[in-house]
């Protein structure tokens, strides 16, 4: 097991950031962790790397506990917090080096992840001049001078342009063909794009954790129907099976159903047994946005 979390819960004063986390993560594995601002993700984070204290509860990376095994955790752990700390003033090299002799690891790594994380055009630059995308591959090139098992980052690709987007994620997905990959997100895309696996966490309590192709052939589904005028909530939620209905703009609604069954034809028969004029009548696939919505809304 790399990561495994085991009731982990944190007070900060009288609030509860985290309650009673638990979950697992195996080596080779990209897992998302998802959850909306303030729902506990870089405080989770900051445990299993051990920069902050658990209030209940441990976790264990690759076997060594974060409670007594702080060095052993460290050294098994690459770490990228949400505000990436450079120095802007030190070249690439420079910087790397710089860390790479506190990590006591042979100079010839810093050449390995460079490359690997696609630096070379601009390893001559002062950190500084460097974009953001340049900025989180020096960060990433850091957090691997270790080679470490587990990569626990938190909101990698925040303010980074569409095209630094895909080049960042292509490196996550080619690191996480050899490591764990832990990262934190409120992007739902980014999951979809780069993950197996999402585990949402809502006012610090997991809700969610779930392979991403068994949220996608769940036994949820969405029908999108547009009528010719408004139609109240409540009303439509007298549908068999309806878990949801949101009016998504004008007259068109999106109705959720607990069930796998084609709901379509019922939505048909509902319309047409209390005179409801139908303009538009679709199914839309399930997806990891619908799961989020439903689970962190309230």
């Amino acid at each position: 097991m790399s990561i495994e979390s085991k009731g982990i819960s944190k007070l900060y004063g009288n609030q509860k950031a985290l309650n009673n986390v638990s979950f697992t993560i195996e080596k080779p594995e990209i897992v998302g962790f998802l959850g909306p601002n303030g729902a506990g993700k870089s405080t989770m984070m900051k445990i299993l790397t051990t920069y902050i204290n658990t209030s209940e509860g441990t976790a264990k990376i690759n076997g060594h506990t974060i409670n007594g095994e702080a060095r052993e955790v460290q050294q098994s752990v690459g770490y990228l917090p949400e505000h990436n700390p450079l120095y802007l003033d030190m070249y690439v090299k420079e910087y790397l080096a710089f860390n790479a002799n506190i990590y006591k690891v042979n100079k010839q790594r810093i050449n390995a992840v460079i490359e690997l994380t696609g630096l070379t055009p601009e390893v001559h630059k002062k950190i500084g001049q460097l974009s953001k995308g340049y900025r989180q591959r020096v960060g990433l090139a850091n957090a691997l001078l270790h080679d470490p098992d587990v990569l626990i980052l938190d909101e990698p690709t925040t303010g980074l342009d569409p095209n630094q987007l895909v080049d960042i994620r292509s490196l996550i997905k080619t690191i996480g063909k050899t490591k764990t990959v832990f990262l934190s997100t409120h992007i739902m895309q980014e999951v979809e794009a780069m993950c197996d696996r999402v585990i949402i966490i809502n006012k610090g309590e997991i809700v969610a954790d779930k392979k991403l192709h068994e949220i996608q052939e769940g036994d949820t589904q969405i029908v999108v129907v547009e009528f010719d005028y408004r139609i109240e909530d409540a009303f439509l939620l007298k549908l068999p099976k309806a878990k949801s209905v949101i009016n998504t703009h004008g007259f068109v609604y999106e109705i959720t159903f607990k069930t796998s069954q084609d709901m379509r034809s019922h939505v048909f028969d509902f319309a047409h047994d209390n005179e409801l004029k139908i303009l538009q009548l679709n199914q839309k696939n399930t997806s990891l946005e619908t799961l989020f919505r439903d689970l962190t809304s309230n």
